[in-house]
């Protein structure tokens, strides 16, 4: 793959405010930034597009990608439900001269920091709490209470792996994690 700009992955347990975050991040045209978009094998939510959220595919059809080695990195995060990024969307926003944000799970985002560690910041976000995290998951009303659950028991492992990352963004405050969030990726890609 063509080295190109900066890689700034952001990762959390769901419901921690990272997409939050990144999407106040992309309206800061100084950081001169780019989302890269996932591919997935999950059913769109809600006004979710294809080519916009995600690059929505069949199983069958990510299996093939991973067969060709198309992935940066890639995962099946549920029972046939993959997760990955394309190495094609990475290069995209790199050919246009900008830097690669990502809002990645927390596997996806140590795999793509191991692999380009000197052009990647990796930052955490961690919630106030595993109640707070579960009320945030109830209260956007898009999932059952199993997959809620599913969640929350990932939620555990994934905040284990917290110190693994190259900073951590205590999201108690979303104004103050925000300008955090701001401070830290300015001074990476300048």
């Amino acid at each position: 793959m063509n080295n190109g700009g900066k890689l700034i992955v952001f990762s959390a347990p769901s419901g921690s405010g990272k997409t939050t975050i990144v999407r106040h991040l992309l309206g800061i045209e100084e950081l001169n930034l780019e989302f890269s978009i996932s591919a997935a094998t999950r059913e769109p939510r809600g006004e979710e597009v294809s080519g916009k959220d995600y690059y929505f595919m069949s199983i069958h059809d990510f299996k093939q990608h991973i067969k060709h080695e198309d992935f940066v990195e890639w995962e099946e995060v549920y029972r046939d439900n993959f997760y990955g990024t394309l190495k094609s969307e990475v290069e995209r926003i790199w050919a246009l001269g900008k830097n690669v944000i990502f809002d990645i799970d927390v596997a996806g985002g140590l795999r793509i920091k191991h692999k380009f560690p000197e052009q990647t910041l990796a930052v955490f976000v961690k919630p106030p709490s595993v109640d707070e995290l579960k009320r945030r998951l109830k209260e956007r009303s898009t999932e059952s209470d199993d997959k809620i659950n599913m969640r929350i028991a990932k939620a555990h492992v994934e905040l284990a792996t917290a110190p693994q990352f190259d900073t951590i963004i205590k999201n108690y405050d979303l104004d103050v994690a925000k300008e955090e969030a701001y401070q830290l990726v300015k001074n990476f890609v300048k």
